[in-house]
């Protein structure tokens, strides 16, 4: 398996932790259980921003393209009429 794949599948695997993360603490009563679960979501995150960086820098991985002004206003016009 070459680098670019690995980092890829590492990639993925980290965004389906987030997600598992985020249901454990919108579940989770005990104060004290859920403050692990935040920090290890928060340490998550920020173990996802680094490897991207260096997905992006080898050019492994490319985000999509940023949104203009006016799809910006359109999702946030959606979302505050939820």
């Amino acid at each position: 398996m070459d680098e670019k794949t690995m980092v890829n599948d590492v990639l993925s695997d980290v965004k389906s932790s987030l997600a598992c993360y985020e249901t454990a603490i919108t579940e989770t009563e005990n104060m004290a259980l859920r403050q692990v679960f935040q920090q290890l979501r928060d340490d998550s995150e920020s173990f996802q921003y680094e490897l991207f960086k260096v997905a992006n820098a080898k050019n492994y991985y490319q985000p999509a393209s940023p949104a203009d002004i006016s799809e910006i206003q359109k999702v946030k016009t959606e979302l505050e009429n939820c």
